[in-house]
């Protein structure tokens, strides 16, 4: 007898009795439940955080689609300004310059009119002349001074250098065979010139 209740106490101790293994798969099974309803709820935000992103992402594209399209009409419409503005850049400048041709046509048939040509003529070149260069004034326009001036190749072109006598003309400029032209500061045509040496 004695022999079977220590087996039995040994049976007890060792083997869980079977309201606690019962107990056991219930806590299992409510934790498995638990566990799953998180992997439900965190597949719920896995997919509303994919859909923010794809919200996201179309959004983004749309304004590059959009950026890109009005880039591409700026670029066209500045292509077309430049094109125009080339083909009539000179308007303003032929608008001022149509009075001087009038000047001329008249002086033409002034020709045929006037007997006396030798004065005429020259006073009426003069005119035209100064009116010419005064419009060409107003747009920046001027004449580069060479007489007696040191010759710099900022400014000049030497066509020859000629001997001279005195001392102080050596470097200078001497004559001047085409003028030299600036246009609001900035050099358009050289002047050519002889220097003497």
């Amino acid at each position: 007898m004695i022999g079977k209740r220590k087996k039995e106490e040994k049976r007890s101790t060792d083997s869980p009795d079977i309201e606690e293994i019962g107990q056991e798969t219930i806590e299992e099974q409510g934790n498995q439940e638990n566990s799953s309803s998180g992997l439900k709820n965190g597949s719920d935000s896995e997919t509303a955080s994919a859909q923010g992103f794809y919200e996201q992402i179309t959004e983004l594209n749309d304004k590059y689609l959009r950026l890109y399209s009005e880039f591409d009409n700026y670029r066209k419409r500045t292509l077309k300004e430049k094109i125009e503005l080339n083909k009539y850049a000179s308007a303003d400048i032929i608008t001022k310059l149509l009075p001087v041709l009038d000047d001329f046509e008249r002086a033409i048939r002034a020709f045929d009119i006037t007997t006396d040509v030798g004065k005429s003529l020259k006073e009426g070149v003069i005119l035209i002349f100064n009116k010419f260069f005064s419009i060409l004034n107003q747009q920046g326009l001027e004449q580069m001074r060479t007489a007696g001036e040191s010759f710099d190749t900022d400014f000049h072109e030497a066509i020859t250098s000629v001997p001279v006598a005195a001392p102080e003309q050596k470097g200078k400029i001497v004559d001047e065979v085409e003028k030299g032209y600036l246009l609001n500061g900035k050099v358009i045509r050289y002047a050519k010139v002889v220097v003497g040496s």
